[in-house]
C-alpha cells in the first residue's frame, strides 16, 4: 500500500489523492460506510457497489469477535470472502465499544477485561489479542488498540490515557510486525492520535506517532462530547505535523459539513454510522439541506427525494412515497433513505475531490455549506 497525493487547494488545507491497496485503488478523500457486523446495516452488497460506489467500508473488531467469531472468519477466508466484497476492508480495533461499556469493563496495563453484551461472558482484550483478532478479520487497513478519552477528561487523565495509548501502541507494532499476513495479500496497521482536547498532547502524539513512519494515520477521540469547533482546532493541530505523504483518517466523523470542515483541513479518510442509523429514523441529507421526511409536509410532496442530486440511481421515489412507507412501517421507506444518505455521502466527497482537482475547494465549500446545513 501507498499513498500518492495528486493536488492539493490552494485556498485550502484539501488534498486529493490515491490510497492504493491489494484490493484497489481509493480516491481520496473517500467516506467509508460502516459494516459492524459484516453488512452495512440495510444496505446489500450490489447496491453498495453500484448505487453508492463505495470503494471501501468498515468492519469492527469487537463485534465481529463476539459474533461470528475469528474461527468461522478464518475458515470462510477472511471476512472479504465471508460477505463477498472484493474491495478494501478497515477495521477499527474495538476500542471505542470496550471503552463504552463503562460498567462492565476493567481497564489495566495487560489490556481491557470486559463482559460481552451478548451473553456476559468474561473476555480480554490486549494489544496482541486485537492485533492477531484484526489479521484474522483479513481487514487491509488495521487499527492499533488504543484508549478512547472521553472529550470531557481533565488533562491529568488525558496524559495518563495518551501514554497507555502509546504503550500499549508498541506492543501492537511489535506483534503487527512479527506475524504475518494471512490470505495472501498486505496487511497495513494505522497508529492513532489522541491526547483529548489538549493542544500540546495532540501535538505530543502527533510526533511521537510520525516518527513511527507507519502506512497511515488516524485521529481519534473526537466527536466524543467536546464542542465542533475544539474538534476542528484538533484536527489542525495534528494536520500540522502528521506527515502530507501519508493518508490521514478521521475517525467517527461524522456530518456532511464535519467532513467538508475535515477536508479543509487536510483529512483524507472518514467514516460514521449516521448516514445509515440517520436514515432508518427518517432523516435524510441533501443538497438542499436536512429533511425529516416522517414531517407532515412530505405527505403530497411528489418530487424527488434530491432532485438536484445525482447520487440515488433511482429517482422515482418520490418524497410522498417515502413518507408513506415510514409511516406505514414498511421496510423499504427506511432501505431506501439509508441507501440515499450513504450515496450522498459519497457523491459529497467525490464532488469535493473534483474541486480539489479545480483548485477552488476552499470557496465552493464555503458556499455550500449553509445550503446543505439547511434545516428544511
Amino acid at each position: 500500500m501507498f499513498f500518492e497525493l495528486k493536488n492539493t487547494d490552494s485556498s485550502s488545507a484539501a488534498r486529493a489523492g490515491v490510497l492504493h491497496t491489494d484490493h484497489g485503488d481509493i480516491m481520496t478523500p473517500i467516506f467509508m460506510p460502516v459494516g459492524t457486523v459484516g453488512t452495512v446495516k440495510g444496505v446489500q452488497r450490489r447496491e453498495l457497489e453500484e448505487d453508492i460506489h463505495a470503494q471501501i467500508i468498515l468492519g469492527n473488531t469487537y463485534h465481529l469477535f463476539l459474533r461470528p467469531g475469528t474461527q468461522i472468519l478464518r475458515q470462510a477466508g477472511g471476512l472479504h470472502r465471508f460477505e463477498g466484497w472484493t474491495r478494501p476492508i478497515l477495521t477499527d480495533s474495538g476500542g471505542y465499544q470496550v471503552f463504552s461499556l463503562t460498567d462492565i469493563r476493567k481497564m489495566t496495563e495487560e489490556g481491557v477485561q470486559f463482559s460481552s453484551h451478548i451473553d456476559g461472558r468474561k473476555l480480554m482484550f490486549t494489544p496482541e489479542s486485537v492485533m492477531d483478532i484484526e489479521r484474522e478479520i483479513g481487514a487491509d487497513i488495521m487499527m492499533a488498540f488504543d484508549e478512547c478519552c472521553p472529550g470531557t477528561a481533565d488533562k491529568t487523565y488525558a496524559r495518563q490515557s495518551m501514554e497507555r495509548t502509546h504503550r500499549w501502541l508498541n506492543r501492537c507494532i511489535e506483534r503487527f510486525d512479527s506475524t504475518d499476513d494471512l490470505y495472501g495479500y498486505k496487511q497495513h496497521l494505522f497508529p492513532i492520535v489522541q491526547g483529548c482536547t489538549y493542544p500540546d498532547l495532540r501535538q505530543e502524539a502527533a510526533k511521537r506517532l510520525r516518527d513511527l513512519d507507519r502506512d497511515g494515520y488516524a485521529i481519534g477521540g473526537l466527536a466524543v462530547g467536546e464542542p465542533t469547533e475544539v474538534m476542528y482546532e484538533m484536527i489542525d493541530v495534528v494536520n500540522d505535523i502528521l506527515p502530507t505523504n501519508k493518508p490521514r483518517y478521521l475517525m467517527g466523523v461524522g456530518t456532511p459539513w464535519n467532513i467538508l470542515e475535515g477536508i479543509a483541513r487536510g483529512v483524507d479518510m472518514f467514516d460514521c454510522v449516521m448516514p445509515t442509523r440517520n436514515g432508518r429514523n427518517g432523516q435524510i441529507f441533501t443538497w438542499q439541506g436536512v429533511m425529516n421526511m416522517r414531517n407532515k409536509k412530505w405527505e403530497d410532496d411528489f418530487t424527488e427525494l434530491d432532485p438536484t442530486g445525482t447520487s440515488f440511481v433511482d429517482h422515482s421515489y418520490t418524497r410522498a412515497y417515502v413518507h408513506h412507507l415510514i409511516h406505514a412501517q414498511e421496510m423499504l421507506g427506511l432501505e431506501i433513505l439509508s441507501i440515499h444518505n450513504l450515496a450522498f455521502y459519497l457523491e459529497l466527497v467525490r464532488t469535493a475531490r473534483e474541486h480539489i482537482v479545480l483548485g477552488d475547494y476552499g470557496n465552493w465549500a464555503h458556499a455550500i455549506l449553509p445550503q446543505i446545513m439547511h434545516r428544511c
